[in-house]
C-alpha cells in the first residue's frame, strides 16, 4: 500500500517543469524502478532527443494508455558508423523537457554514455538478415548499436509497453522480432509516422535543413509514393539533386533514404 500510495502521490497532476522527474544515472533511475509496484502498467518512449510533434504524439499516447510514462532521452554513439553525423545531431535538451512536461511525463532518464557502456561496449546484439539490408547495408553496424541499446533500456525501464514510430520501420521491425526472440515481456507499439501537410515525415533531421533543403525534401514522400517503381523513384530522386542510398521494395512497403544538404532522411510509405 506504502507503494501504491507514493506512486499516487508521485503522479503528475499538471504540467510545470518541476513535475517531470529526471534521472541521470543508471544507479538511480534502477533505485527509483524498484518501488514501483508490478502492477503498475508503465509505457515508454525511446528517443535520441531533439524531440517534435512525432515524439509528442507517442508520449501522449503513452500517457493514455499506462499508469505512468517514462521517456529516454540518449543520443546513441553506437549507432553512428559516421562521427560527423553523431556529432551533428541536434540537442534541444529545454524543448525535450518542455514536450515532456506538456505531454504529462512522469520519468526522463537521460543517461551519459559511459553510464550505458560501461563494458565499453564489448558486448552487443547483433540480427543477421534483415538488418543487413537497406539501412544496414549502408551504415555498417547500425543496427548493432540500435538493438543493443532498446535491449539495455528495455531491461532498464521494465515497460509494460514500449512506443516506436513507422517511420524507422526496419528499425521498428527488428526491435520487433529482437523481443519475440529473446522473450522480453514488453508490448512493442507500432504508431503511424506523423507528417508536414507537405507530406515530409517529422524528423529530427529536418532541424539541420536550410528553409530551400526543406521544401526540396518534400519531395521524397511525394516521390516514393507516385512511382511506377523502386528504380523510377530513384532515377526521379537522382534527378531532383538528391544523393540516394536507396529505394527498394520490401515486406510490402517501399523504403527510402536519401541525403540533401548533407541530411540523411528515411522514409517508408505502404504498397499498395
Amino acid at each position: 500500500m506504502l507503494q501504491m500510495l507514493h506512486l499516487q502521490n508521485f503522479r503528475r497532476k499538471n504540467t510545470r517543469m518541476s513535475d517531470v522527474k529526471v534521472f541521470e544515472t543508471v544507479s538511480e533511475f534502477k533505485n527509483f524502478r524498484r518501488q514501483i509496484h508490478p502492477d503498475v502498467e508503465i509505457g515508454f518512449v525511446p528517443t535520441m532527443g531533439a524531440l517534435h510533434q512525432g515524439h509528442a504524439s507517442l508520449l501522449e499516447k503513452s500517457v493514455s494508455e499506462n499508469d505512468l510514462t517514462f521517456l529516454s532521452i540518449f543520443v546513441n554513439p553506437t549507432q553512428f558508423n559516421d562521427s560527423t553525423d553523431f556529432d551533428k545531431y541536434p540537442k534541444t535538451w529545454q524543448q525535450d523537457l518542455d514536450i515532456a512536461a506538456k505531454a504529462k511525463v512522469d520519468v526522463v532518464f537521460a543517461p551519459k554514455p559511459a553510464e550505458m557502456y560501461a563494458d565499453k561496449y564489448r558486448y552487443k546484439v547483433t540480427e543477421n538478415e534483415f538488418s543487413k539490408l537497406l539501412c544496414g547495408a549502408h551504415r555498417p553496424g547500425h543496427f548493432d548499436g540500435v538493438l543493443t541499446v532498446v535491449l539495455k533500456l528495455l531491461l532498464l525501464t521494465q515497460p509494460t509497453h514500449a512506443y516506436f514510430g513507422q517511420k524507422d520501420y526496419q528499425q521498428l521491425q527488428l526491435i520487433k522480432d529482437m523481443v519475440a526472440s529473446l522473450f522480453i515481456p514488453t508490448e512493442i507499439v507500432s504508431c503511424k509516422t506523423l507528417r508536414e501537410p507537405s507530406g515530409l515525415a517529422l524528423s529530427s533531421r529536418n532541424m539541420r535543413l536550410s528553409e530551400s533543403g526543406r521544401i526540396q525534401a518534400t519531395f521524397i514522400f511525394k516521390t516514393i509514393t507516385e512511382s511506377s517503381s523502386a528504380a523510377v523513384a530513384k532515377k526521379n530522386l537522382t534527378d531532383l539533386g538528391f544523393e540516394v542510398d536507396y529505394v527498394e521494395d520490401h515486406k510490402q512497403r517501399r523504403f527510402v533514404a536519401a541525403s540533401i544538404e548533407g541530411v540523411r532522411l528515411i522514409d517508408n510509405v505502404e504498397l499498395k
